[in-house]
């Protein structure tokens, strides 16, 4: 499977699912979940919250309304916001969950951000590593191409020097 790091706005991402950093209880908030809100419409978060909450490290499926996706994939890498932080475990198990529901829906791409390290607290280098380890051992039946995706310029260097270290299969 293919795998890269990119950089830029996840919510001008076009691919057949986006992965958005949720806490359990999938209340779209700020980050990844705000910018992902305000390009797709209010129903994004409408149907996000009704089928939440969900337990730490798993998803939700939603339509993505006016994203240029199919779907967008709800991974819980942290609790209810201000209920605690972000977990390798709930890292590890978020990135899995993500990857297995976007396969199971015949997905061929996926674009998944930073999971658990923005307001969730875990240290970006370390929940980079969680989740290209996570990329680079799961076996796909649909999926090709999977991108990992960071906004800034700091974030995308910390990124890409973790994902080079996990894997040199990264483009």
């Amino acid at each position: 499977m293919k795998h890269r790091v990119v950089q830029g706005d996840i919510a001008a991402q076009s691919a057949d699912a986006l992965v958005n950093a949720a806490g359990t209880s999938l209340r779209m908030g700020s980050g990844v979940a705000g910018a992902l809100r305000r390009a797709a419409g209010a129903e994004l978060n409408e149907e996000a919250m009704s089928k939440g909450p969900v337990d730490l490290g798993g998803v939700a499926v939603t339509d993505a309304y006016d994203l240029d996706a199919d779907y967008v994939i709800h991974a819980a890498a942290m609790p209810h916001y201000g209920d605690g932080k972000a977990t390798e475990r709930s890292i590890r198990d978020a990135t899995r969950n993500a990857l297995e529901a976007a396969d199971e829906r015949g997905c061929e791409s996926l674009v998944i951000p930073a999971l658990g390290c923005g307001v969730a607290g875990f240290p970006l280098d370390e929940g980079a590593r969680l989740i290209a380890e996570e990329i680079r051992a799961f076996e796909p039946r649909s999926l090709r191409d999977v991108r990992f995706i960071a906004y800034s310029d700091e974030e995308y260097e910390t990124v890409r020097r973790v994902a080079d270290s996990v894997s040199g299969e990264t483009e």
